[in-house]
């Protein structure tokens, strides 16, 4: 990429596919990053480059290709696949750490014994919650999912053409059955297609894949 190309790409803005860090200090922090774009739609990570869009370049670049490897294969897991290009600025670099969508999902972020999935909203990586991980590993089988629609998928299928979308707390509420229940049912019919998750770290809900 020639530096005129990164200046417009950087003129774009910090967004779902796109991220901006002055340097890397933490291999845990960034693979926080960069398994969110894995297990959305992919992304880049630009080191070298600060959130209100100035080109400082790094100096030490072989410092920070190291923190890169790390954060890849040693905090993800499955590793996470990556390509490395640097762009010449000044008397320095920019790096851009190019991240495809992972063919195998979810990527956890290890630390220790603790595992956790982020996924890109925005130009933010969150935390996804149990609903989004179970989808993540779902969509990763080929077999599909069965079900039969019984009076409970009637009533939130009702619920939703009326109000429009659900959170797993309303579900298990209006349904009477408990949360575990109700985040399987709606777990199932995203997974099928019928509904669509939205994450954000205030709240999560679910509304008709295609509205009525």
């Amino acid at each position: 990429m020639s530096l005129n190309d990164l200046k417009h790409l950087v003129r774009t803005g910090e967004g779902t596919f796109l991220e901006f860090k002055r340097t890397v200090s933490s291999p845990e922090k960034i693979a926080r990053e960069i398994s969110a774009f894995a297990n959305t739609k992919g992304g880049t990570l630009l080191v070298g480059v600060d959130d209100d869009k100035s080109l400082y370049g790094v100096e030490s670049y072989f410092e920070q290709e190291f923190l890169l490897e790390q954060a890849a294969y040693e905090y993800c897991t499955p590793t996470l696949q990556y390509q490395l290009e640097f762009v010449p600025f000044r008397s320095k670099e920019i790096m851009l750490m190019k991240i495809p969508e992972a063919v195998q999902k979810p990527i956890f972020v290890v630390n220790g014994k603790k595992k956790t999935v982020f996924i890109r909203k925005d130009d933010r990586s969150i935390r996804a919650n149990r609903e989004t991980v179970e989808i993540l590993k779902r969509n990763e089988k080929s077999d599909g999912v069965t079900f039969e629609y019984g009076p409970k998928e009637q009533m939130l299928l009702r619920y939703l053409s009326e109000y429009e979308r659900i959170t797993v707390g309303e579900y298990s509420r209006i349904a009477n059955i408990s949360k575990r229940n109700a985040s399987q049912t709606l777990v199932d019919l995203t997974s099928a297609g019928i509904l669509k998750l939205f994450s954000s770290e205030r709240s999560d809900y679910f509304t008709l894949a295609q509205p009525t």
